[in-house]
């Protein structure tokens, strides 16, 4: 049984279930995101071209929705099996090794947890910060927004894909 499959049963237990609803709250807010972004575009595109009198703010939404949606998405597409990568050498492992399978696998999951674990010690403080003295995107009179909920966002998205990776360990151990 592949990863992927695994990641949708519900024999891992109440905890790593519970993190598997939280990951998929987080993925449908930034479907959600997705769906504002392509009304807000749409809106820009028609008061552009129809009424000559654009959205203020698009290009900045857009930049700020692009990383949340990455972070809030990513933990899903790992718990999925859908996370990009060659599977072709660890599928033909795991049909004549599985246990090496399994090692590469846990290798990759832990290298995965220590990425996402240094994209969060090193956002942290930039999160705080932005919280602390109000930063914004956009031009004062024109359009502002405020950075930290995208920072937020991120620190919770990154979070959760770090948990998930962990998840993906202990189920493959605790079959």
């Amino acid at each position: 049984m592949s990863i992927a499959s695994e990641g949708r049963t519900e024999e891992s237990g109440p905890i790593i279930g519970f993190l598997d609803q939280i990951t998929l709250i987080a993925n449908v807010v930034g479907s959600c995101l997705i769906v504002g972004l392509v009304l807000l575009i749409t809106a820009d595109v028609l008061g552009r071209n129809l009424f000559s009198a654009p959205v203020s703010g698009v290009p900045e939404m857009v930049s700020l929705s692009i990383v949340a949606i990455v972070f809030l998405q990513a933990p899903q597409a790992l718990r999925a099996g859908r996370l990009t990568r060659s599977d072709g050498v660890i599928d033909i492992l795991r049909e004549r090794r599985p246990v090496l399978a399994n090692g590469l696998e846990t290798v990759f999951d832990l290298v995965g947890m220590i990425v996402v674990g240094a994209i969060l010690y090193s956002h942290w403080p930039i999160m705080t910060r932005a919280w602390e003295r109000g930063d914004f995107i956009g031009a004062v009179g024109n359009f502002t927004a405020p950075t930290w909920p995208v920072k937020v966002m991120l620190t919770i998205g990154a979070f959760l894909l770090a948990l998930q990776f962990l998840a993906r360990i202990l189920r493959r151990y605790s079959r």
